[in-house]
């Protein structure tokens, strides 16, 4: 079981000697990125120090692959994607590993978005393929939020008849999506994933799928241990990553079920805590990191 968490720049916290860390994997929203969605400042000369040293950095998100490669681009060389919460898996361009829905099960959920809808709730689904995420809701409000994590997406008229590989639906709502939407999708937690990945979000995947899939499998086909491993992470969604790491991170931001699982605490996102805590774990040179 993960201990408490340990205050972090502390003896107790921290080794003496740099940690023998080959893997770091960070969730994006509200664990790399601040609450302005910013990419620290820091960040570039970190991973190329990183590289350097033959450790592979790892975006871990429920963001698109195409938003996660857009946001590094020209720095991610080697570097793997963990896109759309664990479904898709993604190397210098090609796929590792994905686990798309069955068409009967994305129909049925396309068909919950749209009873949601029409009892008044005021949200929207976007059904997640591999090369576009998919809309019917067009209104600019709606878009906006969709567009902060999906730079590929396009409007339909039937969100469940795309002829893609459909690997994730997400839904949002414009109020807790823990309280509205979660509830309305309870007929699904039998058979498949149901993870509130953010305050307004919540994600439907299939059982096999999460983030801690995904980095297990990667671990496994890199011959990396949970040793080895650094995660950081801040919501429900990253729980299973965190159990996947030894160098398990919950941001002090993070919600209060994540830092109990974590063995370590970082500063926020606010307060640069990836980087942070990267440099001091690895003792990387000074000025790295902020």
């Amino acid at each position: 079981m993960p201990s408490t968490p340990s205050p972090l720049f502390t003896a107790s916290g921290l080794p003496a000697e740099p940690a023998d860390i080959r893997l770091v994997v960070t969730d994006m929203d509200g664990t790399l990125l601040d609450d302005a969605q910013r990419v620290p400042a820091g960040l570039w000369p970190v991973l190329a120090e990183l590289r350097r040293r033959d450790v592979l950095f790892c975006p871990a998100s429920g963001r698109q692959y195409a938003t996660l490669a857009e946001q590094f681009a020209g720095n991610d060389e080697g570097m793997v994607f963990i896109a759309e919460n664990g479904t898709y898996v993604v190397r210098d361009g090609v796929e590792l590993s994905s686990d798309p829905l069955e068409p009967s099960v994305v129909t049925r959920l396309v068909a919950a978005a749209r009873e949601l809808a029409a009892r008044g709730a005021d949200v929207g689904a976007v059904v997640c393929g591999k090369r576009s995420a998919y809309v019917e809701r067009t209104d600019e409000a709606f878009l906006a939020e969709v567009r902060k994590y999906y730079v590929r997406h396009r409007a339909v008229t039937d969100a469940s008849a795309v002829d893609d590989d459909i690997i994730k639906v997400a839904f949002y709502a414009f109020g807790p999506a823990e309280r509205t939407v979660a509830p309305a999708l309870a007929p699904f937690t039998g058979t498949h994933q149901v993870v509130v990945s953010g305050e307004h979000w919540v994600d439907v995947m299939n059982r096999t799928a999460n983030k801690g899939t995904a980095l297990r499998r990667l671990q496994r086909d890199l011959g990396i241990t949970p040793a080895q491993t650094a995660v950081f992470g801040d919501y429900l969604n990253d729980l299973e990553m965190l159990d996947a790491a030894e160098w398990s991170f919950a941001m002090a931001n993070a919600h209060p079920e994540v830092i109990g699982r974590a063995r370590h605490l970082a500063p926020s996102n606010n307060d640069n805590g990836v980087l942070r805590t990267i440099t001091r774990l690895l003792h990387l040179p000074d000025g790295l990191g902020g």
